[in-house]
């Protein structure tokens, strides 16, 4: 179970992280890469909106099997919904545009 205070202070660490890399989007890319699932937090009308941005087939699996798995997870702070669609827009296209680069 997921503890939107844990993914709070999670996201609080990535902007760290992110603000004093040098190449921020690497930093967001290395940070997405590293986890088995990634969620966008964002505010919302209710508190606290979520998003996968990856490791949806994890989480749909636990769910379904109603039981508990280890993964590794983090949390990205974004603006809104929109930001968060993007995000995982980006991160799943990339590895399309670095075999058609290939």
């Amino acid at each position: 179970m997921l503890d939107f205070d844990e993914l709070r202070e999670l996201a609080a660490d990535v902007r760290v992280f992110v603000d004093v890399a040098e190449d921020k989007a690497e930093a967001l890319r290395a940070v997405i890469g590293a986890y088995d699932v990634v969620l966008a937090i964002f505010p919302s009308g209710d508190g606290m909106g979520l998003h996968v941005i990856k490791g949806k087939e994890i989480l749909d699996k636990i769910a379904k099997s109603r039981t508990y798995a280890a993964y590794s997870h983090t949390a990205i702070a974004v603006p809104d919904l929109e930001h968060a669609e993007v995000l995982k827009l980006l991160t799943t296209a990339a590895p399309v545009v670095q075999r058609i680069a290939a």
